[in-house]
Order: structure tokens, then C-alpha cells, then sequence
């Protein structure tokens, strides 16, 4: 690291040349550093070097490591320890090298075993869903990053989130899970929540279910995103995330309810494939009651109503 806390220029080596792997490389690469290697077993990845990363070597990792003064490890999750400990057993962690992961719910204790001979530890987690193609490089533009590093090195992690557009957000060693969780949480299960809807609308007969979801799903995304920045007002609405919500659940309209729950029902009957659409809605229609009610959307009576006619089935009638 150069004064006044910028990185230097530094020799990046990439262990693991997927999507997020090739395009953090590429964009260290845009912002000074040479990329000194890079490592990809299947066709796909080694394809991405030569795109992402052109006139760039592909080796086997120790070669890699080897060659590097920032490791950048992006593998699968479950095959970080496993590598981490590998390479320590082989000596190929240096002093002085630093050692990035971004693995979303890790920490740096899984790098503990580069750390002791001597190697810097960095967790970086990239908020954001990568295609591995150069479309991801500006959407690193202020795309936030969870970094986690032992204090004395964390201002190394934030400034290298810097300097490839990011913003550097500090989360606790012991809070990775619970951040990984929400993430995921929100993007996987809002695709499944989507391609639901649009089962349902295409079974409605609407022949752009994309273009009837787009606009009430921006607006609706847009609500709820503002209820979640108000959450530290201390209200009870802020604090629930349910400002933003309409629809019948917050009118207390249990016959919406009934009615919505028996045509899903019959979808699911006449289709297998949206078995899965009655449980979700009256799952995540309970959430909002119990959101709403906490919220002061809703009383107690009309509560009540709402998850009696959430815990009926087609069946009860």
C-alpha cells in the first residue's frame, strides 16, 4: 500500500475465473493493477479469461498464487477452507500477500491458515448478481460491498472497493451469515416471486406478463426500498417495512384473500408446475398481516380476519 491508504499497484493473480471472479479482475485491471494470472478448470472459464481478460495466462492455481501479491479467491463457497488449507499446506502463502474471498457468508476466519504464514486476509462481497461478461463493469458503479478484515487492515479492502466503484459497507465477522441470508433472501425468493406472478398472469391469458409486472413491481420496489431507508426513524411503521404496502391484506379484504387462494388453487390444480404459488402466497400474505398489524396498519380484529381466511384451504369449504 502506497501513503495516504491508496493500494498501490499491485499483481493480481485469480483463483477461480467465473463470473464474479473474471470481472473483479477485469475491473482491478481498469483501475491500475496487472493481472498476473488467472486460474478456470472448465471450458466456460477459460473462455472468460480470454474475454474478460485478454493476454492474460491461465495456470494452475499454485502458479497463480505463486505469481500474485493479491489473491483473489472466487470459488465456490463449500471449496474456499478446503483451498485456503491446500495452499498452506503446499507453502504457497506469502508475507505480505494479500488474500481476497467473496464469499458472501465467510468472514476472514477461513482464511486463517494463509494469515498465519504471514498472508493479509480480506473478505469482499460484491451486493450484486454478475453474468461474467463486460455488462457487470458498470454495474460495479456504486454497487455496495461487504468487507470484513481484521481493523488494522480493513482500510485496504475499503479502498480497493473504491477504487473499482464500490461502496465499502463494514460487516462484522459474526454478522456474515445473518447478511448473507437477507441477500440472499431478498434476490432469489423476489425471482421465484416474480416468475409466479407471471405463471399466474400467462394463465390469465396475458400474453406480456412482463409488461403488465414491470411498472407495478418498479413501484412497488420503490416503496418498500424508501419503508426499509426509514427504518431507523423509530416508528412502528418504519420499523415493520410495510409504509409502502397496499393491497387487500392491509384493507383487511379476507374475501380478496378467499378469492385470490381459490384460483391459485385450481392453477395449481390444473398445472403442476405452480404447485408451489398457494403456499407462498398464504406464507408471505401472513407476513404481511403480522408486518401490518405491528405496523398500526391494521387492528387486531381485522387481523384476525385476514389469517382466518389465510388458513382456509379449498378443502375447509
Amino acid at each position: 500500500m502506497t501513503a495516504g491508504g491508496q493500494p498501490g499497484r499491485l499483481g493480481v493473480g485469480v483463483v477461480g475465473a467465473g463470473r464474479v471472479g473474471a470481472v473483479l479482475g477485469s475491473a482491478l485491471r481498469a483501475a491500475g493493477h496487472a493481472v498476473v494470472g488467472a486460474s478456470g478448470i472448465s471450458a466456460a472459464s477459460r473462455e472468460r479469461i480470454e474475454i474478460m481478460l485478454p493476454g492474460v495466462p491461465a495456470l494452475e492455481v499454485p502458479q497463480v498464487v505463486e505469481r500474485a501479491e493479491l489473491v483473489l479467491l472466487t470459488v465456490p463457497d463449500d471449496a474456499l477452507a478446503d483451498l485456503v488449507a491446500g495452499l498452506a499446506r503446499l507453502g504457497a502463502w506469502q508475507p505480505g500477500q494479500i488474500v481476497v474471498h467473496t464469499a458472501g457468508a465467510l468472514g476472514t476466519d477461513v482464511l486463517t491458515p494463509a494469515r498465519e504464514r504471514g498472508a493479509i486476509p480480506l473478505a469482499l462481497h460484491p451486493a450484486m448478481t454478475f453474468t461474467g461478461t463486460s455488462l457487470d463493469l458498470g454495474r460495479l458503479s456504486g454497487c455496495t460491498f461487504a468487507v470484513t478484515a481484521p481493523g488494522p487492515v480493513l482500510p485496504i479492502g475499503q479502498a480497493l472497493v473504491v477504487e473499482i466503484g464500490g461502496e465499502p459497507v463494514v460487516v462484522a465477522e459474526a454478522d456474515r451469515p445473518l447478511y448473507h441470508a437477507a441477500l440472499a433472501h431478498g434476490a432469489n425468493h423476489l425471482v421465484v416471486l416474480v416468475a409466479q406472478a407471471a405463471q399466474a398472469l400467462a394463465a390469465a391469458g396475458v400474453e406480456r406478463p412482463d409488461r403488465v409486472l414491470g411498472p407495478l413491481l418498479g413501484a412497488a420496489l420503490d416503496g418498500a426500498l424508501g419503508s426499509a431507508s426509514a427504518a431507523g426513524a423509530g416508528t412502528a411503521a418504519a420499523a415493520s417495512g410495510v409504509g409502502g404496502l397496499t393491497g387487500p391484506v392491509v384493507r383487511g379484504d379476507a374475501g380478496t384473500l378467499r378469492a385470490h387462494l381459490r384460483e391459485l388453487s385450481a392453477l395449481a390444480g390444473r398445472e403442476p408446475s405452480a404447485a408451489d404459488l398457494p403456499p407462498t402466497y398464504r406464507a408471505l400474505a401472513r407476513s404481511a398481516a403480522a408486518r401490518a398489524l405491528a405496523g398500526g396498519r391494521l387492528t387486531t380484529s381485522q387481523a384476525q380476519d385476514v389469517l382466518d381466511a389465510l388458513g382456509e384451504t379449498p378443502e375447509d369449504r
